[in-house]
């Protein structure tokens, strides 16, 4: 019987594995949008498209992050200044990406560019932190989407949101959480809008690697500027500890967990962009996989008392 099990786990896997390996003709000729290129996955998924043949559009933040690309790809990569938060940067990016791909239209958008900062217990946090980050994490997502959707319908496409496992399982406060958990429900109800128009629809949702989002440096920094600018009324409702216990859990949890192999990431990225079978959702990382996900699943009693004790230092007990 065991055996049995065993023998169609395997196939199913193998099976799997064959159906996915086909990959979509005619690269040159296949326009890919990648947003948040300045560093991280952005950057390593323009430099890989790149090299397997895809016409890169990379949209950078930064002047250096535009050089850089430039300086490291060949001449069918394009690059382009975008700040997600500006109407007016995706609408006229979006005008320059329509005259250049013409009546093929666009094959693919990757929303990648994000930020993590602030993140801390929502009562340590203004509606203004959260709206700063919404207006990158979520609406700069949708609204670069729309900004291109018309194209990749043209083009019967892709398009790709790079959300978190922080979008199945809220493991802190503040808006990073909130922000991805929009992303996922965009990305769900844009999958059923645009399939009847044969637009494929990804999400991918990351476990802990080693980026911007979980630099022990900025984190650390991060917390000790919201501590400091908090009411000392609030500061006493946690007590004088909590501060400690929050940099700890930084070093101790954080960094050792984070992977350094972005192009696991990457990998996913660019089967979701170039597989003729493309998944739905892409989990990289052992950790999404083996605990983040299924922690997702668990009843709210048991996901509360895991996290709790493993993720979130304990506020001072009122008497």
């Amino acid at each position: 019987m065991y055996l049995y099990l065993l023998a169609l786990v395997v196939f199913y896997y193998l099976y799997r594995w064959v159906r996915e390996l086909p990959r979509v003709p005619d690269k040159d000729r296949k326009y890919v949008y990648i947003t948040g290129c300045d560093t991280g996955f952005g950057n390593l998924l323009a430099r890989h498209l790149d090299k397997l043949g895809f016409r890169v559009i990379a949209a950078c933040f930064s002047e250096k992050g535009e050089e850089d690309l430039r300086k490291s790809c060949s001449s069918n990569l394009t690059t382009t200044h975008l700040d997600v938060r500006s109407k007016d940067s995706v609408a006229k990016v979006a005008a320059t990406i329509k005259d250049k791909v013409g009546e093929q239209g666009l094959w693919a958008v990757v929303n990648n560019a994000g930020v993590a900062t602030p993140s801390g217990p929502c009562d340590w946090l203004t509606i203004d932190d959260y709206k700063s980050m919404l207006e990158v994490n979520l609406n700069g997502v949708i609204a670069v989407t729309l900004s291109v959707l018309p194209l990749i319908k043209k083009a019967r496409g892709r398009v790709v949101n790079v959300a978190s496992v922080f979008g199945r399982v809220s493991v802190t406060g503040g808006p990073y959480c909130i922000s991805k958990y929009g992303v996922e429900a965009f990305n769900d109800s844009l999958r059923i809008n645009m399939a009847a128009f044969g637009v494929k629809v990804l999400c991918i949702e990351p476990g802990f690697f080693k980026t911007n989002v979980t630099d022990v440096g900025i984190l650390t920094k991060n917390v000790n500027a919201l501590w400091e600018k908090m009411p000392q009324e609030v500061r006493d409702d946690y007590g004088t500890d909590y501060l400690q216990k929050s940099l700890a859990v930084i070093m101790d949890k954080v960094a050792k967990i984070s992977d350094g192999d972005l192009m696991k990431v990457v990998s996913c990225m660019e089967h979701a962009v170039a597989a003729v079978r493309p998944r739905t959702r892409y989990s990289p990382g052992w950790d999404a996989k083996l605990f983040w996900l299924p922690l997702s699943y668990m009843p709210t009693c048991v996901l509360d008392y895991i996290i709790n004790m493993e993720a979130i230092p304990i506020a001072k007990q009122k008497q």
